[in-house]
């Protein structure tokens, strides 16, 4: 396993938005007892209802966020790439994780225990009023999910997420083409349909040259097209 540098583990927080602001001396003070974690293709990182004692942030991989609806349909919540971090929220309470993280792909992840972080943000006011503003982001994000999946076509919730996960993966501006690691199965559980419909329109996308598909990948062609769609 390797040993992260102080330059990889800052550039892991650079533009988050709740540690984006940090100083490099206070990044120190916080990773300074971090651990370095890896994880297997498909193992289970945590699961709904498991302690929350850590948060992580993605070294590498891609880590999905997923719960169960009724009937045992999967619901994918998020998927977190490379510099993001996840299980922050449940962390602060000390309560149960509210979904199942996954490895989608190898992972490693920097991890970051509760007894560390607390006693740090308890002495950090404006990353209190980060959290803030994150935890209320997270909550639009998740109305405007149930919104679209109850009232919007299947195309332009389809369109919006392949969005969401290009940005994340490339950055604001992201040009084509953008290869993204994700499954049918993944993406018909963000966007509340079946396997069967998501492949139907990435299908009629791909003979209208917007994407490209291939086991576990699909590669945005035309991300103007796809957009107008959004």
């Amino acid at each position: 396993m390797r040993a992260l540098t102080s330059r990889d583990k800052h550039s892991l927080f650079k533009g988050h938005a709740l540690f984006g602001h940090l100083a490099p001396v206070d990044i120190d003070a916080l990773l300074s007892h971090a651990r370095l974690e890896q994880h297997q293709a498909g193992r289970t990182v945590f699961i709904k209802g498991s302690p929350a004692r850590s948060m992580m942030a993605v070294v590498a991989g891609s880590i999905k966020i997923s719960a169960t609806a009724q009937g045992g349909r999967e619901v994918v919540l998020a998927i977190i790439n490379a510099g993001e971090i996840f299980g922050e929220i449940a962390l602060l309470d000390g309560g149960a994780r509210t979904a199942d993280a996954t490895a989608i792909s190898d992972c490693e992840l920097l991890v970051i225990d509760r007894r560390e972080f607390i006693p740090f943000l308890e002495r950090r006011s404006d990353l209190c009023l980060a959290l803030l503003r994150l935890l209320c982001q997270r909550l639009r994000q998740t109305d405007d999910q149930i919104e679209a999946a109850l009232f919007e076509r299947l195309d332009t919730r389809l369109a919006r997420v392949l969005l969401r996960l290009a940005k994340s993966c490339f950055g604001a501006s992201p040009s084509p083409p953008m290869q993204l690691n994700v499954s049918q199965h993944e993406l018909a559980g963000m966007v509340g349909a079946t396997r069967e419909r998501v492949n139907k329109q990435l299908h009629a996308w791909q003979r209208d040259g917007l994407v490209d598909l291939g086991k576990r990948l699909i590669v945005i062609r035309d991300a103007t097209a796809i957009e107008a769609l959004s």
